[in-house]
């Protein structure tokens, strides 16, 4: 098995020090380069020899011999460590090997990576192997080990059992465990995620909280009980009280939080200056909202909000490298380092024009450059979909006196439903037939859904959060088309409206993700959004509204494979129906 957190052997070892001693020479080396060095924090100029995937040597000196050597001028140009997105979940839509490509020609090359989906879909072996694979591409991908689903599922004894998670916490490629969406449950009795969360501190590994709205008491307590970092601070203060309980703190800009500008502010007023504790993530936006990059995008606001491009540059990399143990290898220019290299042409301008990616080119002078192999997906058991069944008119009936009312892109609150649900289509206003479908057919929920759509006709999608099937619209045989569309497409997300399809976006890998180059989803999404806001979407990502309804970690309601779910109470209102 391939290492991730000390990746070379010693035979590789000892060919490192042979560069230094003249008797192999560097694959690569970066000449008369101004580089950022992190321990410093100082500009300082220098040779940069590369051999293979490493950094062995930061200096004053040249080779001996040229022979074979590529020498790159740096002149003109300032080197910073290749950035680290310490909070991904590289299953919007996107799939984690066409994420980390885009996100590499922007300057991330390094991302930490949400496994719920690999539980869901594989056994461990299987996703071991994929995890392995994956570390064969010229960018980092590492993970966490997550400790409850998200959701309320049927059978989630199985999809969480101690053996499983236990393995996914020894495994070398994993350096968090989390996040703590359980977190309530923890608080009040739950020792087997406790136990689980002892078990990653004595690995050696951190725990991540998921802490939205969180007061000072809760945060010591959870700090008491192992956590050492959180994502979720909203406002300066919440930076604050995290800090000063030792929390390392990571600011979000994504695209249902763009938080970043005015927590940088709040900060500021705050007198918060010292900045070796925090980091930046874009904690799995939606693909649109990747269009000018990642974590340059982060850095860049930083900047422009008062932040010094040196401290900003080590909240996306270095620090992020110390807090997960990785320091050794990751998120600096140092000898012993992997050679992720980010080439800028000022100072205060995160966005890359050249990246080299464990000692290769990703892009040069502005140019793409194309070595990213591809990934067999249907040899990891994670092709098209084939759903072997078919609703019936059983399927399409709808009896419920409480629906879900959006608040917001994510929060659902109950309603009282007074229209007549018995109809084949709900004509005014802004509610629509809703249902989650087992992926396998065993089991309905049905609702009714206000706020998401006026006048759309039908909504079908294999992508959501528990990887069961979502139906939304305002006409039954609107959404009947659609399901059949998207059987026949293998997985994806489909809209049709008046008998007509309107949209539809092929979800190939799983039923959940695309396998189309970065460029093209962004297109396609952009699509999406247009045509559902048009149709009466009236907030920002109708993407993560899909995701997020049957995710029970935020508030008030969820339609989950259980059935209709109180989430504060964690009772089943309406449960699921057997077919």
């Amino acid at each position: 098995m391939n290492e991730h957190r000390y990746r070379w052997r010693n035979r590789q070892l000892r060919e490192h020090v042979a560069v230094l001693d003249g008797h192999r020479t560097p694959t690569i080396v970066l000449t008369n380069a101004t580089y950022l060095n992190v321990f410093l924090r100082k500009w300082m100029t220098g040779h940069i020899w590369i051999y293979g995937d490493r950094i062995v040597y930061v200096g004053d000196e040249l080779p001996k011999y040229k022979e074979t050597i590529e020498y790159v001028d740096c002149s003109d140009q300032y080197l910073v460590p290749g950035y680290i997105e310490p909070h991904a979940h590289p299953f919007q839509l996107y799939n984690p090997h066409t994420l980390a490509q885009y996100a590499s020609q922007s300057g991330t090359t390094t991302t930490i990576n949400d496994n719920l989906v690999l539980l869901f879909l594989l056994h461990n072996k299987k996703a071991f192997s994929l995890m392995e694979e994956l570390n064969e591409l010229p960018v980092s991908l590492l993970w966490w080990s997550r400790f409850d689903s998200q959701s309320m599922l049927q059978d989630e004894d199985q999809l969480l059992d101690d053996r499983k998670v236990q393995e996914w916490i020894e495994h070398d490629a994993v350096v968090q465990g989390g996040e703590l969406t359980c977190w309530p449950s923890v608080l009040q009795d739950d020792d087997h995620v406790l136990h689980w969360m002892q078990k990653t501190k004595r690995s050696r590994k951190p725990v991540e909280g998921h802490f939205p709205g969180a007061s000072e008491r809760t945060l010591m307590k959870m700090k008491l009980l192992g956590t050492d970092g959180d994502h979720e601070a909203m406002r300066g203060e919440e930076v604050w009280n995290r800090l000063k309980m030792g929390y390392s703190v990571t600011l979000r800009y994504s695209s249902i939080r763009p938080d970043l500008p005015q927590l940088i502010q709040d900060m500021n007023r705050l007198n918060i200056h010292h900045y070796e504790r925090i980091m930046l993530t874009t904690d799995g936006s939606t693909p649109a909202f990747y269009e000018h990059g990642m974590i340059n995008r982060c850095i860049e606001i930083c900047i422009d909000n008062g932040i010094p491009a040196m401290e900003a540059f080590c909240m996306a990399s270095y620090n992020v490298a110390r807090h997960y143990g990785m320091e050794h290898r990751l998120g600096s220019i140092g000898p012993g380092r992997v050679a992720h290299i980010n080439f800028l042409s000022e100072k205060d301008n995160p966005t890359p024009i050249s990246v080299l990616a464990k000692g290769k080119w990703v892009k040069r002078n502005g140019i793409v450059e194309s070595i990213f192999r591809q990934v067999d997906w249907s040899s990891y058991e994670m092709g098209p979909l084939h759903l072997d069944w078919e609703l019936t008119d059983d399927d399409w009936q709808f009896s419920t006196p409480v629906g879900l009312e959006m608040v917001n892109d994510v929060i659902l609150k109950p309603y009282q439903v007074n229209i007549d649900v018995g109809t084949n289509d709900i004509c005014a206003g802004n509610e629509a037939f809703l249902m989650l479908v087992d992926r396998d057919g065993q089991w309905k929920v049905t609702s009714i859904l206000k706020g998401f759509t006026k006048t759309l006709g039908g909504l079908v999608s294999s992508y959501s959060n528990t990887m069961d099937i979502l139906l939304i619209g305002k006409r039954k045989q609107d959404m009947k088309l659609a399901f059949k569309r998207m059987k026949e497409i293998g997985g994806g997300l489909v809209l049709a409206n008046e008998g007509k399809i309107v949209f539809e976006l092929p979800l190939s890998v799983a039923g959940m993700m695309t396998d189309i180059p970065m460029e093209f989803l962004i297109a396609k999404v952009k699509e999406y959004n247009e045509i559902v806001k048009a149709h009466g979407f009236t907030f920002d990502d109708p993407v993560y509204t899909l995701l997020f309804l049957s995710s029970t970690h935020l508030p008030f309601i969820r339609i989950t494979p259980k059935g209709i779910i109180d989430v504060k109470k964690k009772d089943v209102l309406f449960p699921a129906i057997m077919r």
